[in-house]
């Protein structure tokens, strides 16, 4: 059975024990292993939403649920990631900064699928887009190893990949934004 403040403090726990993502991962991967009780948990997914299930300065726990094609343009933490799908299918494309370019230009550098009870990690200087591929909601549960709502991050334009500094606003709108067309699609 999954319940937040044990997958938390399980997330605490390995933290302290392991400051990168393994330990935090294999957390992630038990939880994820039962996408039914996280889903009793935490409610079947209604909408886009990003909600806190915990944040300090050292470990932010996310309930994120993206909307039918919803995209997120590429962007950074600067901090460690685990993502684990309950439901759906997340599909993130890594990004690399292109030697040399003016504006801090990046590239596609890879692709990966996430699909239900599929756990990835992400290093602190990924780069990344997420992608909601198919037509409905699919829920993921992101474990930070730091403070995701810190200043100092950034994202690029989805037209020229250039970097600029991460607005936190737009994104939000982002998420409402799908949620209209999912209702209008509804």
């Amino acid at each position: 059975m999954f319940d937040v403040e044990r997958f938390t403090e399980d997330c605490r726990v390995a933290l302290a024990e392991d400051p990168g993502t393994k330990a935090v991962r294999e957390v992630a991967r038990r939880a994820v292993s039962d996408p039914a009780a996280v889903v009793k948990a935490l409610g079947e997914p209604k909408r886009a939403e990003l909600q806190k299930l915990h944040h300090t300065p050292d470990l932010t726990i996310l309930n994120i649920v993206w909307a039918p094609y919803m995209t997120l343009l590429p962007h950074n933490h600067n901090i460690w990631a685990v993502i684990g799908i309950y439901s759906g299918r997340e599909d993130n494309i890594f990004w690399r900064r292109v030697p040399g370019s003016r504006g801090g230009r990046i590239e596609a550098a890879g692709a990966k699928a996430l699909g239900r009870g599929d756990v990835a990690p992400l290093g602190r200087d990924i780069i990344h887009s997420v992608t909601n591929p198919i037509p409905r909601l699919t829920g993921a549960i992101h474990i930070y190893g730091g403070d995701f709502f810190a200043p100092g991050r950034s994202e690029w334009d989805p037209e020229t990949l250039e970097e600029q500094d991460f607005d936190a606003e737009r994104s939000m709108r982002r998420f409402e934004e799908a949620n209209a067309l999912f209702a209008r699609a509804g």
